[in-house]
């Protein structure tokens, strides 16, 4: 399935993140033809930056890759639920359509903590989590279990 081919493309991603020791959250871009647009690991510790998400990572190349601020087709894959910031990122960027692998029980905004999706900002994309759940939950176990025990 398409879903589940492009989840472990952001998979990939996270655990590219997790190599250079970030919490491992990865995302793709996908166009209308399927094909992978923009790409995005989480990179905070390494960039010193709050805003390094994997999530706008992937929207700024995917912007850089079609000279244009609007992604209408495309559809926006992250191993990870969106924090409310990538939410608004996602909304001011007009993805239509989100798919996450694990909820996000602290900052979730896509129905975890809040759904920012569900607010009138004249854009809302279809929102589908527990793409490969498991896997995207277990890479991030993963990743604090060895930061507790190092």
């Amino acid at each position: 399935m398409d879903r589940e081919k492009h989840m472990r493309s952001a998979l990939m991603e996270a655990k590219k993140a997790m190599a250079e020791g970030e919490v491992p959250v990865g995302c793709v871009i996908i166009d209308a033809n399927g094909a992978v647009i923009g790409r995005g690991y989480n990179r905070r510790e390494k960039e010193r930056n709050a805003l390094a998400h994997a999530e706008l990572e992937a929207i700024n190349e995917a912007c850089q890759y079609l000279s244009d601020w609007r992604l209408g087709g495309c559809a926006l894959y992250v191993t990870l639920e969106p924090c409310p910031m990538c939410a608004g990122a996602i909304i001011n960027a007009r993805i239509p359509k989100v798919f996450y692998g694990a909820k996000e029980e602290q900052s979730g905004s896509c129905g975890s903590v809040l759904n920012l999706f569900m607010e009138r900002f004249g854009h809302s994309p279809q929102v589908v989590g527990g793409i490969l759940e498991e896997e995207c939950r277990s890479l991030m176990s993963e990743f604090f279990k060895k930061l507790r025990t190092s």
